[in-house]
């Protein structure tokens, strides 16, 4: 069952709609989690809302409530059924983050003892040096942005 909005041309919304044949491991009114056709690992597995939306901050908060609660579920399921050691779980929130596909959707990599992968702080390359004073301009800029 698809749900709107959709995207012809969105391969996760053509995957939703049964268009493109998937190995769908968990399915809900408004979630559809399958297995990475490119997968980083064995058991990678992808959460997508079934309607199409971007990124994070185009999604209904109940949408994206509905995606995390998938993620919160499979996560530990995943690693079972892989017998992984840990997992990292993750969003490429757009472009400039890596995100391929325009289409919101979290990774579930499960992570084996010497795989030779990276923690999530090794995403970047280099990090800021940033003062007090800018770490406490960030952070009362966040928490402005929130209350706005």
């Amino acid at each position: 069952m698809s749900a709107e909005p959709t995207d012809e041309d969105c391969i996760f919304c053509r995957i939703v709609a049964g268009e493109i044949p998937s190995r769908t491991v968990h399915e809900t009114d408004t979630v559809l989690a399958f297995l990475d056709a490119n997968p980083l690992a064995p058991g990678h597995t992808l959460v997508v809302p079934k309607a199409h939306h971007e990124t994070l901050a185009d999604t209904p908060e109940d949408v994206a409530s509905d995606v995390l609660t998938a993620l919160y579920e499979l996560t530990p399921t995943v690693e079972r059924a892989v017998d992984a050691d840990a997992s990292n779980v993750a969003f490429n929130n757009g472009s400039a983050a890596g995100q391929e596909v325009p289409h919101l959707h979290g990774h579930i990599v499960p992570r084996f003892e010497g795989d030779g992968g990276n923690p999530i702080h090794a995403l970047v390359g280099s990090r800021p040096d940033l003062s007090d004073e800018e770490l406490d301009d960030i952070a009362e800029g966040i928490s402005a942005e929130l209350e706005a």
